[in-house]
């Protein structure tokens, strides 16, 4: 827990960077966690997963709905969720996947959740997802993805992807142009759905 706790702090050092084990002392995580709201969340969420891991009874329930009601966010005790999990600003976020990797950056009112069936998305490493994203169902996600604001995510997509749009379609891929044959084969889709 506090390994993971650790990771998620280096989020809040530097803005947009992921600061060193060196950088992360006990006065500066004192200072982040005095400062951030958010960080607070993060934590509560980390000590419910502890006790969910250990199987302690009550505890696990109690600190998920202390956060729902003190924080606005909805996550899961016990998630399988990785270190460096950097939500900005949780009130109205819904956090519930099959798994997220590390480095996840959730920024505002954002939900990941199931669709039409009990399916959860499955989140890669460095994700990063924009204000009013909607990630659904059992899809995956793949590693250095960047999901636009307000973009609507419903079918899995490849690392290094930037997805925008209602539904979300390819823009780039690790930062190029999604190919001209791509992008014309996604819009007949549309079109056809």
């Amino acid at each position: 827990m506090f390994e993971t706790f650790r990771d998620d702090l280096k989020r809040w050092v530097i803005p947009g960077k992921v600061a060193s084990d060196a950088e992360i002392t006990l006065k500066s995580a004192l200072r982040i966690l005095w400062t951030y709201r958010a960080v607070r969340a993060i934590a509560f969420f980390r000590l419910a997963s502890w006790f969910k891991h250990r199987r302690v009874p009550f505890f696990p329930n109690y600190f998920q709905q202390f956060i729902f009601r003190r924080y606005g966010l909805e996550i899961p005790s016990g998630g399988d969720i990785g270190g460096g999990l950097y939500i900005a600003h949780p009130v109205g976020t819904v956090v519930m996947p099959a798994r997220i990797g590390k480095n996840c950056s959730i920024i505002a009112n954002v939900t990941i959740g199931m669709r039409n069936e009990w399916k959860f998305p499955d989140l890669g490493d460095n994700v990063f997802i924009g204000a009013g994203a909607r990630v659904l169902g059992g899809i995956k996600i793949g590693s250095d993805v960047v999901i636009g604001a307000n973009a609507v995510v419903i079918q899995d997509l490849p690392d290094g992807a930037t997805a925008v749009g209602i539904p979300a379609r390819v823009t780039k891929i690790y930062g190029k142009p999604a190919s001209l044959s791509a992008r014309a084969g996604e819009s007949e889709e549309v079109k056809a759905g």
